[in-house]
This record gives C-alpha cells, sequence and structure tokens, in this order.
C-alpha cells in the first residue's frame, strides 16, 4: 500500500477540492487561491493544473467590483477543468467580447436554482448586470431535491415546495482520504463505490427501490409529448428570484443532444421546448443551441465533445456557444 501510494504520488492524479460554503452560505466554491489537480479516468487523461481565484471560482481573472462584466453562470460546462485555460467557456466569451470582462461563475454538481444563487452573489457584490447562463439540458430537472446535483435551494420532487439543501461538510475519514493518491485514483479516477457495490451484492426490495429512484427522479415516468409538471414551477420560482439582480441582459444558452444531432436522430424534448418558451416569455435572450449544432454537423464530421467518455463541450463547442453568447450581448 505505501509502494502504491508512493507510485501514485507521482503521477497526475486528481488531488483534493476541499470544496465548502467559503463566500456565501448557500454558494459552494473551493477555497480563494487553491491549488489542485484534474485528469480523467483510469490513464489519467486532459491533466491540468488549477488555482481557483479570489472567489474560489476555476476563472481567467479576479472578481472585482465592475458594472461592465459580464457574469458567466454554470455547472461544470462552465468551469470545463478539463480543457487548457484559453479554451474554457470564461476565457473564451471574454475574448469574443473584445475584452470586456468575464467572471466566470461554474460550480460542478449544480442546477438552475443554484445559478440564481450566484446571479444574486455577483450583483450584489460586484455590481453585475448583464449575465450569461450556460445550461446542460438537465439543469432544471435536477433542481429538484434529491437530484444530487444541489449546492442549496431546491423544490421538493412531489409538492414542488421549496426547501434548502446543502452539502454536509467532509468527515474525518473523507478528510484523512483527500490526502492519498491512492484513495483519489480509487474513488475519483476509477469511480469505484461502497454503495453501489453493497447495492449489487444486496439489492433493495422492488418497492423502496422504486420509490426511492421516483423522489430522485422528482415524479413517475412522463408520457411521450408530455411536458414535466415540475418545468413550470422550477423555471417560475428561477426568474422570481432573480428579478432583482438581473437588471440588464440576461442571456441563457441552453444545450442539446449534440449526439444525436451528429447521428441525425434527434428526437422532440417537450419539456425543454417549455423552457425555452417560458423563459423567453419571462424576457431572456434564450440561444437553442439545437439549429448552431445542425449547422456545424451539416458541414464537418468534428465531435464537440471531449471524447466518447466526457459529454462537456471541447474548445470547438465552447466557441460555437460562446460566439453566440457574444452577439446576443451585443445586439441593442
Amino acid at each position: 500500500m505505501l509502494l502504491l501510494e508512493i507510485f501514485f504520488q507521482l503521477l497526475p492524479v486528481s488531488t483534493s477540492t476541499e470544496t465548502g460554503y467559503y463566500i456565501d452560505p448557500l454558494i459552494l466554491s473551493y477555497p480563494p487561491y487553491h491549488h489542485w489537480t484534474t485528469s480523467t479516468g483510469w490513464d489519467l487523461r486532459n491533466v491540468q493544473r488549477l488555482e481557483s481565484n479570489n472567489l474560489g471560482y476555476v476563472a481567467n481573472r479576479d472578481f472585482e467590483r465592475n458594472a461592465n462584466a459580464v457574469a458567466l453562470i454554470g455547472d461544470s460546462f462552465v468551469e470545463a477543468s478539463m480543457l487548457a485555460a484559453p479554451d474554457r467557456p470564461g476565457a473564451q466569451l471574454e475574448r469574443a467580447l473584445g475584452g470586456r470582462p468575464v467572471f466566470a461563475m461554474g460550480n460542478p454538481g449544480t442546477a438552475l436554482l443554484d445559478y440564481a444563487e450566484r446571479i444574486r452573489f455577483a450583483h450584489t457584490h460586484f455590481g453585475v448586470r448583464d449575465f450569461v447562463v450556460l445550461m446542460e439540458r438537465g439543469d432544471v430537472k435536477q433542481s429538484l431535491c434529491g437530484s444530487g446535483n444541489i449546492n442549496g435551494p431546491c423544490l421538493d420532487p412531489k409538492t414542488l415546495e421549496p426547501h434548502i439543501e446543502k452539502q454536509p461538510p467532509a468527515g474525518t475519514l473523507k478528510r484523512i482520504f483527500r490526502h492519498s493518491a491512492l484513495a483519489q485514483y480509487v474513488f475519483g479516477q476509477l469511480k469505484f463505490s461502497p454503495q453501489q457495490l453493497l447495492r449489487q451484492a444486496f439489492p433493495p426490495a422492488h418497492g423502496s427501490h422504486a420509490a426511492s429512484s421516483q423522489l430522485a427522479s422528482g415524479a413517475a415516468q412522463i408520457p411521450p409529448g408530455r411536458t414535466a409538471p415540475y418545468v413550470d414551477v422550477v423555471t417560475h420560482t428561477f426568474f422570481e428570484r432573480i428579478k432583482p439582480y438581473a437588471t440588464g441582459r440576461l442571456v441563457i444558452v441552453i444545450d442539446s443532444d449534440r449526439r444525436a444531432l451528429a447521428k441525425g436522430r434527434l428526437k422532440p424534448d417537450p419539456s425543454r421546448a417549455r423552457f425555452i418558451q417560458l423563459a423567453r416569455a419571462a424576457g431572456a435572450t434564450v440561444i437553442d443551441t439545437e439549429p448552431i449544432f445542425q449547422a456545424h454537423f451539416a458541414r464537418s464530421h468534428l465531435s464537440l465533445d471531449v471524447g466518447p467518455y466526457d459529454g462537456h463541450f471541447n474548445a470547438l463547442g465552447v466557441s460555437l456557444v460562446t460566439q453566440a453568447a457574444a452577439t446576443a450581448l451585443a445586439q441593442p
């Protein structure tokens, strides 16, 4: 074990991120100026050495009060820790805007109602008026409590009442494992899960499993062609919460099923279409990426994904969405 630990310490294994509520009671971030390493999979692909800024975000600049700045809000799609710094969305959007400051506030494992808290924070602390929200397709559904993608506010999946679901602090064992490269490799790179192993060895009763699955997903299966009932409530809650803070231009870029588009097999998504309809009615400029990506695949076979093992945007995908966002922000 000691020899394995020494061996993995020599490799670019992902190191501890030590996330916590450092800047706001409802906003998870890294410690300011924290250094760590990221890599992907057993063979340690896409190695990056990262440093958080003064607010604990992976960004190309520190944040300071500036009403001319644009806040770029999202999850791991904004952080893009697997890409080189110049290829990440914050840096690319700043170049597309001709150098206008962009505050990239991406936090992995978060959802739409978490984004509202960052919009509040950026306006209150830095005077930001203009926002770009980069949404993955699951951000609305993941705003339901129990989704595993929440740092603070969420809606109860049954009653749709608002709740707070914060990440618990790390226990003693987890804090110890954070300093072990071997543990980071086994649990982070290989994604080994003792809980999943136990579930496979001792499967729960059918009824309890079904109940917990329904709670996590927010509802029973939605019939084809129907809109999920939570879409309206989550969307309305989001816009009500950001109303005092998004006082300038609000641009929402929403991802689409890129792999289906590349194969020409895209299926309708009524819940996604409903969100776009509601967001536009609320005054947001919504960039639907479906036609953008369709046009790309009509002229090129180049993928927009990091790889078949990672559906995040690669540098080319980031370029397409940031150019569209910059064009929208430039409109009168």
